[in-house]
């Protein structure tokens, strides 16, 4: 059987979002919800849920570079705990420098021609594609 996650890049302003599959242990972008004062749109969530039908839900974790909490580790935790209202597996994995290797590959397609201008919804959406890309390599029995 195959495991389908949703990984999320927990922004204050917007939320990026990926869906992956451990059966090619890969994921795509699926754009950004918007986080705003009233929260998440966990509406839009909800129906990309509805949609994909994943098995687990995957918030990335940031930490500093020591491993050391980080400022954002208490909203992104709180998110984690208010997607349980989906009722399926709600896990969190390590998301140090992905926003960054995130802008970094999206930086070489565009020098490349395979893209154009890079915005920071772009840049989210990727970040939240190697959210669940880590998530899935270290869940894969080949990763061992």
């Amino acid at each position: 059987m195959s495991l389908t996650v949703l990984a999320f890049d927990f922004g204050l302003r917007r939320i990026g979002i990926a869906v992956g599959q451990d059966v090619t242990g890969s994921a795509s972008p699926l754009g950004v919800v918007r986080n705003e004062a009233e929260g998440p749109d966990f509406e839009h969530i909800g129906r990309l849920i509805s949609e994909w039908q994943p098995d687990t839900l995957v918030v990335g974790l940031p930490r500093h570079a020591d491993g050391s909490r980080s400022d954002l580790e208490t909203p992104v935790l709180e998110f984690a705990d208010a997607l349980a209202r989906y009722g399926l597996a709600v896990e969190t994995t390590d998301e140090r420098y992905t926003s960054v290797e995130a802008e970094r590959l999206l930086k070489a397609a565009r020098s490349e021609g395979r893209r154009g201008r890079i915005g920071k919804e772009a840049v989210d959406a990727a970040a939240a594609v190697l959210i669940a890309e880590r998530y899935l390599a270290g869940r894969s029995p080949l990763s061992s």
